[in-house]
């Protein structure tokens, strides 16, 4: 069936059209020193480098907490996980969910886009609730921690 604009809904349209996407989400503490301006030192990296590479996603960051998704095209997805893991600027990453499939992207128009914090914590308690590596969940416990330490400023440490 069609909606109103003549395209096909959800479920009819043709999986073999869409593209493969591999998507990353994770969640970090930032590195002592980290604040608003370094952040958006960061969004506006990615927004010039993102585009070229076909990837796309969110940037959450809120009392020393990044919470990110990002998803592109695998090669250059695999390269920025690699980055992201050997950046100074962050550390306990704790990977959330990452997988290729075949989808229509979540931000299509967001290179890197910077969105509030508020909800985070039911994010990262979920994360915690539902992983059994011992590691992720030491490093979501130090998360929630801080989380829990003082309010959560969008863009901002507590």
């Amino acid at each position: 069936m069609l909606d109103e604009y003549g395209f096909l809904r959800g479920a009819e349209l043709d999986e073999g059209a869409l593209p493969a996407l591999y998507h990353f989400v994770y969640c970090s503490r930032a590195a002592d020193g980290v604040d608003d301006a370094e952040v958006g030192r960061i969004v506006e990296s990615a927004q010039r480098h993102n585009l070229a590479r076909g990837i796309t996603g969110v940037l959450v960051f809120g009392s020393g907490i990044f919470f990110q998704w990002i998803e592109g095209p695998a090669a250059q997805m695999q390269n920025l996980i690699a980055s992201l893991h050997h950046d100074s600027r962050h550390h306990d990453i704790v990977t959330l969910s990452q997988s290729e499939e075949e989808r229509e992207r979540l931000y299509p128009n967001w290179d890197m886009e910077k969105v509030e914090a508020d909800d985070i914590r039911l994010v990262l308690q979920d994360a915690l609730e539902s992983t059994d590596d011992k590691d992720n969940v030491a490093a979501l416990t130090r998360i929630i921690q801080q989380l829990d330490s003082g309010p959560i400023h969008s863009l901002g440490r507590s």
